[in-house]
C-alpha cells in the first residue's frame, strides 16, 4: 500500500472511530432538494502559504550568538533578529534603537572623572592597565601625543570617560509575546562576558558599566581613558532573559532553546531544524513591522547545499529562490552572467570587506635580533628602499587580474580603505600598471639590467644593504587555490616585463597560515606572499600596519602587520584617528594621513577586493547584496510575483 493510500485509510479509520464513539449515526439523512433557480455558493479557496527558499553553502554551526556562529548561522540569525544596528553602504543604521547616540543629540557625553592609583584605566598606548607611578596617560581633554604625561603616583588626576545612552523602540516584543526591554540587552552583555563565550573581549574589557537606565534605555560607561570612535555601536543585541536565565550560562551553547531554536524579535521564528538538510521558519506574529505587511513570505526555508553547481541547478529548477554568498560562487561568476543574460537568474556581485594582499617582507623575523650586514645569517635587505616596493607595485598588472580572473566585477584598491568609504582620500593617485615607471623606480633603487636581456632578472648594482650582483629573483608564496594560481600566472608575466623574477611555491592553507615562528605568514618568513585579510567592521583598519601589530615572539606571533612595517608617523596618525570621534576634523585628517603614508610606503600591496556573489530567481525582488551588510539584512522586504512590478 502506498504511503498516501495508507495515510488516507488511517485518516478514514480515525474519523470512523470519532463519529461512532460520539454516538453519531453512520448513515446521513438525504439532503433536501433546492429549487433550480437557487444559487449555489462556490467554495472559498484557501490560499497556499507563500514560501521563500534560501540556499546556504553550509549548515549553521550554532544559532547561539556567543557560540561563534559561522557565516551561514549569521544569515539565519538575520531572519530571527532584525538589527539591532545595520551597516549599509559604509553607514550605520539603527533598527531597534530610536536613534544612534551622538554628542549632538545628547545621548553621548565625555566627562572628566577622577582616577586614583590602583584603578583600572586605558593608558596612552591604548592598553588596559592599573594606574601606577610611571604610567603614561592622557589627562582629561588630551587626545594627541603632545599632552601625554607620566603619572607620578600621588598627584590628583582626571581622565576622559565616555557615557553613551541607547534607547530602544517601545514596540519591541519577543516572538513568544514577551516584551523586549533594556534588561535583555544587559543580560546579553552578561552572557558575552561569561567564561567560554566567543565575543569581543576587547570592548568588554574596556567597559566599566553596562546597565539599564529605564525599561527602554541602556547606558554604557567606558573605562577612564578609553575613547571609542565607534561608541554608537557599543550595544549588545538583546538575549531572551525570560527564557535563557533558567539555565546556567555555560549550558546555553549546548541546549536547543539557545543554539537551535532561539526566540528572537525579528520577522521569522524557528519552526524546525532538520539536521543536515534544512531549517524552516514561519512568520513572527509579534514582529514590530508586521502592521506594515512584513515579512512578505509566510514561510522561510533555509536549505544546505555546499556544491555550487548543484545550487545553480536547484536555482534553475525553482527549488532555491536565493543563493546566499556562503555558497562559493566566485568561480561561477562568468556562468552567472550568462544565466542573467538568458533570464535564468539574477546575479549579484559586490566587492567584499576582504582584500587579497601581496605582502612584501620588508622586515623578516630574522631581523628582530639585529640585521647581519655581512649577509651570512639574514636574508639581504632587498626591500628597505621604498623605490623598490613602489617599482614592484607599478609592475603588477592588477587590473588584468580583475578583468580576466574576476570578470571585471571587483576593483583594484588604492589604499587600505575602499573607494566607496566616506573616509577614502580621493586625492591619492592610484598606482596603475606602468612598466616604464616601475623600471625607472627600480633603477633609482639601484637594480640594473646588466646584461641587456629583459627576460632575465635585474641585478643589484648600488642597492643599499644588498650585495652587488644579487639578482632580483623573489620567492613568492601562496596557497594552492585555483583563483590564486590564475592570479600568480598574470602577475609573474607582468613582473617579468620589469626584470623581476619569481620563484613561485604553493602551500596548503594550513601551512601558509601556520603560527609563528615556523609559519610562513605569521612567522614573517617570505619575500612576497599572497594572502587575504578583511574586517567585519566599517571602521578603517589602520591598526593592521602599526608597529604593535607585528607578529613577534613577544606577542606569541599574533598580529596583522605580517610584513614587519614600522613607521612612527603612521603609528601616530593611526593612534590619533582611533582617539578621535567621527564628527571631529582630526578623525578625518588622521585617517587621510595614514592613507598618504600607506600609498607612499607600501607596507603591503592590495591586489583586489574579493567578490561577494549571490544569485536569485528572476521573479525575486528587493534582495540587495551590499558590501558591508549581512546578505539577508532586509529579509523581511524580499518579495516575488506581482508585488515586484510596483
Amino acid at each position: 500500500m502506498s504511503y498516501l493510500k495508507r495515510a488516507v485509510s488511517l485518516a478514514s479509520f480515525f474519523l470512523l472511530l470519532v463519529t461512532t464513539s460520539c454516538g453519531f449515526p453512520l448513515s446521513q439523512p438525504t439532503p433536501t432538494a433546492l429549487p433550480l433557480d437557487t444559487p449555489v455558493p462556490l467554495p472559498t479557496a484557501t490560499p497556499l502559504p507563500s514560501v521563500l527558499t534560501v540556499c546556504l553553502g553550509q549548515e549553521p554551526n550554532t544559532l547561539y550568538p556567543f557560540g561563534g556562529p559561522n557565516a551561514a548561522a549569521r544569515s539565519v540569525l538575520a531572519a530571527i533578529n532584525d538589527g539591532p544596528i545595520d551597516t549599509i553602504g559604509y553607514e550605520y543604521q539603527p533598527v531597534i534603537l530610536t536613534q544612534l547616540p551622538s554628542l549632538e543629540n545628547g545621548d553621548t557625553q565625555i566627562v572628566r572623572t577622577p582616577v586614583q592609583a590602583g584603578g583600572q584605566i586605558v593608558d596612552a598606548d591604548g592598553n588596559l592597565v592599573l594606574l601606577k607611578q610611571g604610567t603614561r596617560v592622557r589627562p582629561a581633554g588630551c587626545r594627541g601625543d603632545d599632552c601625554i604625561l607620566t603619572y607620578d603616583g600621588t598627584s590628583p588626576l582626571e581622565m576622559d570617560q565616555m557615557i553613551v545612552n541607547f534607547r530602544l523602540r517601545p514596540d519591541l516584543t519577543w516572538a513568544d509575546g514577551t516584551p523586549l526591554t533594556a534588561d535583555d540587552s544587559v543580560y546579553a552583555f552578561t552572557l558575552a562576558s561569561a567564561a567560554g563565550s566567543i565575543a569581543n573581549t576587547f570592548l568588554i574589557d574596556r567597559t566599566q558599566t553596562y546597565e539599564t537606565a529605564d525599561a527602554q534605555t541602556v547606558q554604557w560607561w567606558g573605562k577612564p581613558g578609553y575613547i571609542d570612535t565607534a561608541y554608537f555601536t557599543n550595544f549588545w543585541a538583546p538575549a531572551p532573559k525570560h527564557v535563557w536565565s533558567e539555565f546556567p550560562a555555560d549550558q546555553l551553547p549546548t541546549i536547543d532553546i539557545a543554539s537551535r531554536s532561539p526566540v528572537g524579535w525579528g520577522p521569522y521564528m524557528i519552526q524546525e531544524w532538520a539536521a543536515g538538510d534544512h531549517i524552516t521558519l514561519t512568520k513572527n506574529p509579534y514582529y514590530f513591522r508586521a502592521a506594515e505587511g512584513y515579512p512578505k513570505f509566510d514561510t522561510l526555508s533555509f536549505r544546505f547545499i555546499a556544491d555550487p553547481n548543484i545550487a545553480l541547478s536547484e536555482l534553475v529548477a525553482g527549488r532555491c529562490d536565493i543563493l546566499d554568498p556562503t555558497i562559493r560562487l566566485d568561480n561561477q561568476a562568468g556562468l552567472l552572467q550568462q544565466m542573467q543574460t538568458a533570464e535564468q537568474a539574477q546575479a549579484f556581485f559586490a566587492p567584499g570587506m576582504t582584500i587579497e594582499w601581496l605582502g612584501i617582507g620588508t622586515t623578516p623575523a630574522v631581523y628582530d635580533d639585529g640585521y647581519d650586514t655581512n649577509f651570512q645569517k639574514d636574508r639581504q635587505d632587498i626591500f628597505s628602499d621604498a623605490h623598490t616596493r613602489q617599482g614592484i607595485a607599478y609592475c603588477l598588472d592588477r587590473q588584468s587580474v580583475v578583468n580576466n580572473v574576476l570578470f571585471g566585477l571587483t576593483t583594484v584598491p588604492t589604499t587600505y580603505i575602499p573607494v566607496a568609504h566616506p573616509l577614502y582620500d580621493p586625492n591619492i593617485e592610484p598606482v596603475i600598471f606602468e612598466p616604464t615607471t616601475g623600471i625607472s623606480l627600480l633603477e633609482q633603487a639601484g637594480w640594473k639590467d646588466t646584461d641587456g636581456d629583459p627576460a632575465t632578472p635585474r641585478q643589484a648594482v648600488t642597492v643599499e644593504n644588498v650585495a652587488a650582483g644579487t639578482p632580483l629573483q623573489l620567492n613568492y608564496y601562496t596557497t594552492t587555490a585555483t583563483q590564486r594560481r590564475q592570479v600568480v600566472e598574470i602577475l609573474q608575466q607582468s613582473l617579468a616585463q620589469c626584470g623581476i623574477g619569481l620563484n613561485v611555491q604553493y602551500y596548503s592553507q594550513n601551512d601558509l597560515y601556520a603560527p609563528g615562528p615556523e609559519g610562513l605568514l605569521f612567522g614573517r618568513r617570505f619575500d612576497l606572499i599572497e594572502y587575504a585579510m578583511g574586517v567585519n567592521s566599517i571602521e578603517p583598519p589602520c591598526g593592521w600596519f602599526t608597529t604593535e601589530e607585528i607578529p613577534t615572539a613577544g606577542n606569541s606571533w599574533v598580529g596583522t602587520n605580517v610584513t614587519g612595517y614600522t613607521n612612527e608617523q603612521f603609528d601616530a596618525a593611526c593612534r590619533t584617528a582611533q582617539l578621535s570621534l567621527p564628527d571631529e576634523q582630526t578623525y578625518i585628517d588622521s585617517y587621510r594621513q595614514t592613507q598618504v603614508l600607506f600609498s607612499t610606503e607600501l607596507p603591503a600591496i592590495p591586489l583586489y577586493y574579493r567578490l561577494r556573489v549571490a544569485a536569485a530567481r528572476p521573479g525575486i525582488c528587493h534582495f540587495d547584496l551590499d558590501a558591508t551588510a549581512n546578505p539577508l539584512w532586509n529579509i523581511e522586504a524580499i518579495d516575488s510575483g506581482e508585488a515586484c512590478q510596483n
